[in-house]
């Protein structure tokens, strides 16, 4: 089994137009990590046709490169409301609706943070609020209108809308902002220094850039969401826009795997964790894996030989994802730009895979 850095290495340098530009592996086992790499470079490419970037920003990636960890983001926003639940001030199976009462009509009464966070509300995959609303206030309130697709419980719809409505829910309950909640309740308390929405200019700096995005008058997206429902609603929804690093996120994974508690830091219950980890999707429902609260189990199209142990985690459309292990005792994480400079260049479940089968058999 070749080493991750030698699966990064070979992706990176396969084609002229390689799958990503920028990419970080991490390896823990056990709390320790046992093998890491990082390889390639900040950004290649100015736009889709060729054009190479800037010498600039070509520079070499580094261990602490940060990359738009996109949906890796609900993870954050779940362990947010699964914290609020600890404290007794969410009810998992409380409506939706009765925080926040602009989401109440009758087909809606049977949304709760649960349905949000397993993806069984019955909300929408995907909303363009960027193209078909004006500003953020009505963006906002086409979220909370969105009609259903199906009746609450009855199927599986992988849900953006959910979980920004999921952001928006911590948000009313608590009066404080989706990044200072993320910040207060999990990012201090696990010294997650460089994870956070809205990367200043200094990390800006060393940020891999991700798509370019003309048609949205953005140019080269680098340091700022890539999502861009999120990016419209100023970059803090809760399905996207954090940005991190791996050694970060690692330490993200270390407290799940270790019952909600990392360094004598206690962030969840372990018996929250335990909840937030099991399957709750009804038998009837089989999207190809199972679903927790916010998190992915047992998926092979990406987890590859992880997914047998009951793996669980999330993958970011950038490229990102995170995976853990409870019975090898792994956290893997694997970070790649993989939209720059477009999404339709490339694909890389067959990397998460081979990344996944390396961590199984490394000691």
């Amino acid at each position: 089994m070749p080493s991750v850095e030698k699966l990064l290495i070979r992706a990176v340098e396969a084609t002229d137009r390689p799958p990503f530009s920028a990419a970080v592996a991490l390896i823990h086992r056990d709390g320790r990590p046992v093998e890491s790499a990082a390889v390639g470079e900040l950004a290649r490419w100015a736009d889709t046709t060729g054009t190479p970037a800037p010498a600039a920003d070509r520079r070499p990636v580094t261990p602490d490169t940060l990359f738009d960890l996109a949906s890796v983001t609900k993870l954050f926003t779940t362990t947010v409301l699964l914290g609020l639940a600890d404290e007794g001030t969410v009810d998992l199976d409380e409506p939706v609706a009765r925080r926040l009462p602009e989401f109440d009509t009758p087909e809606r009464r049977e949304v709760t943070t649960r349905r949000l966070l397993t993806h069984t509300s019955g909300l929408p995959a995907l909303l363009r609020l960027w193209t078909d609303h004006p500003d953020r206030s009505a963006r906002i309130a086409a979220i909370l209108n969105a009609p259903l697709v199906s009746p609450p419980g009855t199927a599986f719809e992988y849900s953006c809308v959910g979980f920004i409505v999921a952001g928006l829910l911590a948000e009313r309950i608590t009066g404080q902002p989706l990044p200072d909640l993320v910040t207060e309740r999990v990012c201090r308390p696990l010294g997650l220094t460089d994870t956070g929405y809205l990367p200043d200019p200094a990390r800006i700096a060393r940020t891999a850039a991700t798509e370019y995005q003309p048609d949205a008058g953005r140019g080269l997206v680098r340091g700022s969401v890539h999502d861009e429902n999120s990016w419209s609603l100023g970059g803090t929804a809760g399905n996207a826009g954090l940005f991190g690093t791996a050694a970060d996120l690692a330490r993200f994974g270390e407290m799940l795997r270790q019952g909600g508690s990392l360094d004598g830091v206690r962030v969840l219950r372990p018996e929250t964790v335990a909840e937030m980890t099991r399957d709750h999707l009804p038998a009837h429902l089989d999207p190809g894996f199972r679903h927790g609260l916010g998190v992915r189990i047992a998926d092979p199209n990406w987890m590859g030989a992880l997914a047998g142990s009951g793996a669980y985690g999330h993958t970011g459309f950038t490229g990102t994802s995170l995976t853990v292990d409870n019975r090898r005792g792994l956290v893997v994480i694997l970070l790649t730009n993989r939209v720059h400079p477009s999404r339709d260049w490339s694909d890389i479940a067959g990397l998460r895979r081979a990344v996944a089968d390396a961590a199984a058999v490394n000691r």
